[in-house]
């Protein structure tokens, strides 16, 4: 097999792990029952999905074009979805739709 084989076919392998990543993280985001957990399950696993495409589309283009396009997308994607998720866990626990039972330390009860 050419170098160009096997790189399709882990871009392939790739794409589908990313895939099925931002799959679980959607149905988490139905299944889960409260704002943190959700929250977690929409940008952990929906990041790594995302970079899991990105390395696969990387590997099946080659192209400078596309690979310099494919790393400012995952530079944005790994600097936007972390401050994200903090402004809605932050609006969360403002609103009181945070059960503030569940939290191990809640560092913000004197505020």
């Amino acid at each position: 097999m050419s170098a160009g084989t096997i790189a399709d076919w882990a871009g392939g392998v790739l794409l589908l792990a990313g895939a099925v990543l931002g799959l679980i993280a959607g149905i988490g985001l139905v299944r889960f029952p409260d704002v943190l957990d959700r929250m977690h399950t929409a940008t952990k696993p929906q990041v790594l999905g995302v970079l899991l495409l990105l390395a696969g589309l990387a590997l099946r283009l080659r192209t400078p074009s596309d690979l310099g396009m494919l790393v400012l997308v995952a530079i944005f994607q790994l600097s936007t979805a972390p401050v994200a998720a903090q402004m809605i866990g932050r609006a969360a626990y403002r609103s009181g739709r945070v059960d503030r039972s569940l939290l191990d330390v809640d560092e913000l009860a004197g505020r």
